[in-house]
C-alpha cells in the first residue's frame, strides 16, 4: 500500500527530534524555566536587522506579484550574481551567477547533489561523526553511505579513507565546521585529503567528488580559518544554507555551487538542474532569494555563541567532562564518562538535562550539546552538570 521505507521514516523521528519533543513536554509539566534543553541546533542568535530591514523595504516597495512570484527555476540572477562576487571578494575566486543554483536550504542543497551525482551502486564517503541525516538523504537518492570514522581529535584519519575507497566511490562529503563536534579540519588534513584523492581519481580513471556541506561556515572563533575546498581540489561542490549564519533555519534557502573547474562542468551543472526538478525542488523561496541578494556576507552576533561554549568549556573542566576541541558552529561534543552515552543521556535527564547520544552520529561514547541557547539557560543549568559529573566521580 505505501513505501516499507518511507513509512518507517516516518513513523521513527530522529533521536534528536525525539529529545526535542520530550523536553516540550517536560516544560509543560514542570516549566521551561527548570528543563536544560540542549537538544535542538536552532539558533538562538537573532537575525542581523539587515534582514528584517530588506523584508519590511520588499514588502512596501516591490510589486506583490514579483515580491511572491515565481523566479527562473536556478534562482533569481542578481542574487546568484550578488552570492558570487561576494565568494570572490572573500576567497579569491572567479565564480559567476552560472555557477549557482539556489535551494531551499542544505538539505534540499545536499539531496539535489546527491540524485544529481548518483548513478547505480555508487558509493558516499563520509566522516563520523556526522549529521545523521547524511544517511538518509544518500540512501534516498539511490547512494550506499560508507563510513569512515575519524581519529581521537576528530580530524579525518587519511590512512582510513583512503583504504575506504574503491571503483565504486562517486563522492566524499565534508562538514566543517563539523556537527555533531564544532571540530574545524585543519588546512594540513585537506591538502592531504585532497592529495588521496587526486591519487584515486588517476588510480580509477574517473572523477570522484568532494562535496563540501558548509551551513556553519561564519560560525568560527578566535583566528580559527575553515578552508575554502573549491581552492584545495577542482571537482569540489559547495552545499551552503544561510539557516545558521543568518539566524534563518525556517526559511529555507540556500545553494549549490558548481565551479567551472569541475569534470564536466556544463553536464553536471545540468545534472543539478535535473536533479532539482525530479525532486520538485525548483523555484527556491522567492522572497528569501530578495532577502539574501541584499545580505550576503552578513552574519548574526556570533560572540554570544563564543561566549556560551567558554562559559560551558570553562565548568566542563573543572567538573571532570571531557570535550573535543570546539573551534566552529555551536556544538560542544563531550565524552561520556561510561561505555553507554544512551544510559548516560537517560541519566542526565533526572538533573532534565537534556543531551543527545552520538550513536545516531556514528561515533559511540560522546553526547552532543547544542549551545545555541540563551546565556541564562547555560549558567542556571550548571549546577545540574556538577551534579550529574559528582554522580559518575569526575570531581
Amino acid at each position: 500500500m505505501v513505501s516499507k521505507e518511507m513509512y518507517e521514516l516516518g513513523a521513527k523521528s530522529s533521536v534528536i527530534r525525539e529529545i526535542f519533543e520530550y523536553g516540550k513536554k517536560r516544560k509543560a509539566e514542570i516549566g521551561a524555566e527548570n528543563v536544560y534543553d540542549y537538544s535542538l541546533g536552532n539558533p538562538s542568535v537573532p537575525a542581523p536587522e539587515i534582514v528584517n530591514e530588506t523584508i519590511r523595504e520588499l514588502t512596501e516597495n516591490m510589486l506583490s506579484t514579483d515580491l511572491h512570484g515565481y523566479t527562473s527555476a536556478v534562482g533569481d540572477n542578481e542574487t546568484r550574481k550578488a552570492i558570487a562576487d561576494d565568494l570572490n571578494n572573500r576567497f579569491g575566486t572567479a565564480f559567476t551567477m552560472n555557477n549557482l543554483y539556489m535551494t531551499c536550504g542544505a538539505a534540499a542543497s545536499l539531496c539535489i547533489t546527491f540524485r544529481a551525482l548518483t548513478e547505480k551502486d555508487d558509493e558516499i564517503i563520509i566522516f563520523a561523526p556526522y549529521f545523521p541525516e547524511y544517511k538518509v538523504f544518500i540512501t534516498s537518492q539511490g547512494g550506499t553511505p560508507v563510513e569512515v570514522k575519524c581519529n581521537s581529535e576528530l580530524q579525518i584519519d587519511l590512512e582510513a579513507f583512503e583504504k575506504a575507497i574503491t571503483e565504486k566511490t562517486k563522492a566524499v562529503v565534508v562538514n566543517s565546521p563539523n556537527n555533531p563536534s564544532g571540530v574545524v579540519i585543519n588546512e594540513e588534513t585537506v591538502k592531504g585529503l585532497c592529495a588521496i584523492l587526486e591519487r584515486k581519481q588517476k588510480e580509477y580513471g574517473k572523477a570522484i567528488f568532494l562535496i563540501s556541506d558548509e551551513p556553519y561556515r561564519e560560525l568560527v572563533y578566535g583566528d580559527v580559518t575553515v578552508p575554502f575546498l573549491t581552492k584545495y581540489y577542482k571537482n569540489t561542490i559547495v552545499c551552503y544554507s544561510y539557516s545558521k549564519s543568518l539566524s534563518l533555519p525556517g526559511d529555507r534557502i540556500g545553494y549549490i555551487l558548481v565551479p567551472d573547474e569541475v569534470s564536466d562542468f556544463g553536464l553536471i551543472y545540468k545534472a543539478v538542474c535535473g536533479a532539482g526538478r525530479s525532486l520538485g525542488y525548483v523555484c527556491a523561496p522567492s522572497m528569501m532569494q530578495f532577502v539574501i541578494r541584499k545580505c550576503v556576507g552578513k552574519t548574526g552576533d556570533i560572540a554570544i555563541y563564543k561566549k556560551n561554549r567558554d562559559i560551558l568549556l570553562e565548568a566542563f573542566e573543572k567538573y571532570g567532562f571531557k570535550t573535543a576541541k570546539p573551534d566552529g558552529a555551536f556544538y560542544l561534543f563531550v565524552k561520556s564518562p561510561i561505555e553507554s552515552a544512551t544510559e548516560f543521556c537517560e541519566t542526565a535527564k533526572k538533573y532534565d538535562l537534556l543531551l543527545v547520544p552520538s550513536d545516531s552520529f556514528g561515533f559511540p561514547g560522546y553526547v552532543r550539546l547544542s549551545y545555541c541557547v540563551s546565556t541564562d539557560m547555560i549558567i542556571r543549568s550548571l549546577p545540574k552538570f556538577e551534579e550529574l559529573a559528582k554522580e559518575y566521580g569526575l570531581n
